[in-house]
């Protein structure tokens, strides 16, 4: 966990939504010089803190409405931290909760010290890995249609098609294999919805390849060297960490990855573990998906994790894989 230490004359934290944001400005004693509520623009947030802007830091939480502030902070030379949602108990855990508490609470714990920090993705790359994540859903409906298809030939008991569906030339005929006409439109809708999904993620993969091959194409073509990682887990990989060097060791980075557990302890007793949800899952997948491929065409790593698992069974020895 990192924490925003720089020691300012003002502290501004701000509670933002769509439409509208509260803002809290404390000074370095603590006390409130200006705590309103407006509409979430940047000619009215610029106008609230001119007073103070030479000596201000700007703090808001992660969340999907940021990309503009941070913007306009670059813009004007304003030091902006993003807070991190998931870490920040000192809000979640209150007893009342709304805009102008919230926004007081940012600006407090960025006074202390003691705002948690998100990873302030830089703009230049920020619309490629946004639609790179939105392809990931596109996948998965492509995946539900496909075992929609399957799972009508068991419900009918159907013989087996005997070929991948995944592939475009394997999927002709396959309604004519059903009697009943309203089973018939059933798999048509499927099939003619895989067709656009088919052609949907063919222009948004070539896309995203174009568009990597500006920013990093050295970095992309090492990436897809490595055995498991190919041209859609070397984008994943290459957009979600953006900069290896933010993460000072090799724990910190794991553990962003979501692929190790941490402990709760108190008083030398283990209770458990926490922050299961707190990480990058895109990372998470990734590697676990390249372990996946890793092991299909290298007995050394089929192996491995033979002796993983009989060490440690067959779901954690996965983990520990997927971590090395």
């Amino acid at each position: 966990m990192r924490f925003y230490t720089k020691q300012h004359p003002f502290y501004c934290g701000i509670d933002l939504h769509a439409r509208t944001m509260y803002v809290c400005i404390l000074s370095p004693d603590g006390e409130i010089v200006l705590h309103r509520n407006m509409p979430a623009s940047p000619d009215a947030l610029l106008k609230a803190i001119a007073p103070y802007r030479d000596n201000i830091v700007i703090a808001v939480e992660c969340i999907c409405t940021w990309y503009w502030l941070a913007d306009l902070c670059v813009q004007e030379g304003l030091p902006f931290v993003l807070g991190h949602a998931l870490y920040r108990k000192a809000i979640h855990g209150g007893k009342a909760t709304n805009d102008k508490i919230d926004a007081q609470k940012i600006a407090v714990l960025l006074r202390g010290g003691m705002l948690p920090q998100a990873y302030v993705y830089p703009a230049e790359m920020r619309a490629t890995r946004d639609l790179l994540r939105r392809r990931l859903p596109l996948t998965r409906q492509r995946a539900e249609l496909l075992a929609h298809i399957q799972n009508t030939h068991s419900q009918y008991n159907r013989p087996e098609i005997g070929k991948k569906l995944a592939s475009k030339g394997n999927r002709d005929g396959v309604a004519e294999r059903f009697p009943a006409p309203a089973v018939q439109k059933r798999v048509e809708v499927d099939l003619a919805l895989i067709d656009y999904d088919d052609r949907l993620l063919s222009d948004v993969e070539l896309t995203l390849v174009q568009t990597a091959k500006q920013h990093h194409a050295q970095t992309l073509y090492r990436l897809q060297s490595v055995p498991g990682i190919g041209k859609i887990l070397s984008l994943v990989v290459l957009y979600e960490i953006h900069d290896i060097a933010r993460f000072p060791r090799v724990q910190d980075f794991v553990s962003s990855c979501r692929l190790v557990k941490c402990a709760k302890e108190s008083a030398g007793k283990r209770s458990g573990t926490s922050g299961a949800k707190i990480g990058n899952a895109y990372l998470q997948w990734a590697f676990s998906a390249a372990a996946v491929l890793f092991l299909r065409n290298h007995p050394a790593g089929q192996n491995y994790l033979a002796r993983l698992e009989h060490k440690h069974g067959t779901g954690k020895a996965f983990t520990i894989f997927a971590h090395k």
